[in-house]
């Protein structure tokens, strides 16, 4: 006999073997025992989640000879017919290949003969949402008013493009995805059953990467046992069957790119391309990972633990890589490998435009967006800080005296403000917005406004100016002096200076203003300096 997939092999019989759809399969068995049966149902959901079979089991149990609160027997005639697919009363219809009006025209007319054995006559039309629009008016009055011995099961993985006209003549059901403990306990069973060793942490790899699809789950279980036949399957060997990647494998791939290594963020994605690792999947497998790091670096652990399934292990991982990573920074990784995986299913060379991905998450000076901006700043604080550690001051002229910017007591007479320091605010204003403790209405009128410097005078004064849509808002709210002398000491605080501040909106904007242009700002900076005693070289910035 030939071999029958696992799927197949182990598709459950009765509701109570159903796994993860308890919502459904009880509601359907206390209809089945009490008799109050629907003449129209629809069953909605993704993939591999059970609708078929749940069809099936329905059509057995209410035409079962013998049912046993609500589940068919599976030994009285019907049972065994049906399950054989030999039936006469359970006729499936794809609806994919079977969409015309012809195919509904032989439906509605063998619906007026009764069933030649049993109670039921059940139509099971599985992707329903494929049946052109014809077919779908032909189905109406039938399906609003069918004979009392007939039941209509649609199933559909698209209800937005079913008819309302069809929705309200069905019962729905909506299938969830099944979580990754139960797909576990099940490939658990199964393994138990067929003989076959494996691991925990395999078995949750697998359920992961199923994606809620049950029927997938066993899918990918079958071609890892295929892969390694009579051996155990551990989680490196299912990595290799699968051609996926670790997860620590992202997790080193995100700090280089955090860290501007292009040439260590490349060498990182070829060894798992030269491994075995699908792009596709790398790449979907990567945004991932980077979900789960955005919401560990944007939630408390406890809201973080529910919403990622990961071990442990897995989530002290996230906790120290989130530590070091903004949340700016990981959404513009998730665009720039979303663009990916759009432009990857029409290039003839994935591998040249994934690689050119991976070195635009290195390089956020090839991006232009706010995120990839603040990216860049945060790179030029790091390698700043790491200069100021061995004693270097950014200057061409050599060591300097380090400076603490900020205040040492409340009552010192802090320096005025000059050019260079209102430059610096207008280059660093997100991050000042962002620790300025205030409402949330000023947070983002300042995260919208313009700052400014007067390039012709060159005064100790940083203007702040409101346009588009927030200028009444603006002009309201900036006629507060409490709000501006909150202000100039919110800048104190941070960069040890003062300056004067001063709001406007744009029709009130003083002559001589310029914004910062800071893309070119950091563009042009290179910064050398001279290396400590005993070395000639420069170390350029």
């Amino acid at each position: 006999m030939s071999y029958v997939a696992l799927y197949r092999k182990f598709r459950p019989q009765t509701f109570d073997e159903v796994s993860g759809q308890e919502h459904v399969t009880k509601t359907l068995k206390n209809q089945v025992r009490t008799g109050r049966l629907q003449h129209a149902y629809l069953f909605v959901g993704t993939r591999g989640t059970g609708k078929t079979s749940v069809a099936k089991i329905l059509a057995r149990a209410v035409n079962c000879e013998q049912p046993d609160d609500g589940n068919p027997c599976g030994v009285c005639d019907s049972c065994r017919r049906i399950g054989d697919a030999v039936s006469m009363n359970v006729i499936e219809i794809d609806a994919a290949s079977n969409n015309g009006v012809d195919h509904i025209r032989e439906i509605i007319e063998e619906v007026q003969y009764r069933p030649t054995d049993g109670q039921y006559k059940v139509y099971i039309i599985d992707e329903v949402h494929m049946l052109s629009a014809g077919a779908f008016n032909a189905l109406l009055k039938t399906l609003e008013e069918p004979p009392s011995y007939v039941i209509f099961i649609l199933a559909t993985t698209e209800a937005a493009k079913i008819p309302v006209t069809i929705l309200s003549r069905c019962q729905r059901y909506d299938f969830r995805r099944i979580d990754v403990d139960t797909i576990t306990a099940r490939m658990r069973y199964l393994t138990e059953t067929e003989g076959v060793r494996a691991d925990e942490k395999a078995l949750r790899f697998i359920a992961r990467a199923a994606d809620g699809s049950m029927r997938d789950a066993l899918s990918l279980l079958d071609r890892c046992i295929a892969f390694y036949m009579d051996e155990e399957l551990t989680y490196e060997r299912v990595l290799k069957a699968l051609g996926e990647a670790d997860t620590t494998v992202f997790g080193k791939l995100t700090e280089a790119a955090v860290r501007g290594d292009s040439g260590g963020a490349l060498r990182i994605f070829s060894s798992q391309i030269s491994a075995g690792v699908e792009i596709g999947q790398f790449i979907g497998d990567y945004i991932m990972f980077l979900r789960n790091l955005l919401i560990t670096a944007t939630s408390s652990p406890e809201d973080a633990a529910a919403m990622i399934d990961a071990s442990e292990e897995q989530m002290d991982e996230l906790r120290g890589l989130a530590s070091g990573t903004d949340p700016e920074t990981c959404m513009r990784f998730i665009r720039i490998l979303s663009d990916l995986e759009n432009r990857m299913r029409y290039a003839a060379n994935r591998r040249v435009l994934a690689e050119t991905a991976v070195l635009m998450l290195t390089r956020p000076e090839s991006d232009r967006s706010a995120d990839a901006l603040v990216q860049r700043i945060r790179l030029l604080e790091t390698r700043l800080d790491e200069l100021a550690e061995r004693g270097i001051s950014p200057a061409a002229d050599g060591p300097a005296e380090k400076k603490d910017v900020k205040p040492r007591d409340t009552g010192e007479v802090l320096p005025d403000a000059a050019p260079e320091d209102l430059r610096r605010i207008c280059g660093d204003w997100k991050r000042l917005i962002t620790s300025l403790p205030s409402s949330i209405l000023k947070q983002q009128l300042l995260e919208n406004a313009h700052p400014q410097y007067n390039a012709e005078t060159l005064e100790n004064r940083l203007y702040v100016e409101f346009g588009g849509g927030q200028q009444e808002t603006a002009a309201a709210v900036a006629t507060s002096d409490d709000w501006r002398q909150e202000f100039v000491k919110h800048i104190e605080k941070q960069y040890g200076i003062h300056a004067d501040v001063e709001f406007h909106v744009t029709k009130d904007r003083p002559a001589g203003l310029r914004t910062v242009d800071v893309d070119r700002m950091i563009e042009a900076l290179s910064i050398a300096v001279e290396v400590e005693d005993g070395m000639d070289d420069e170390d350029e910035f």
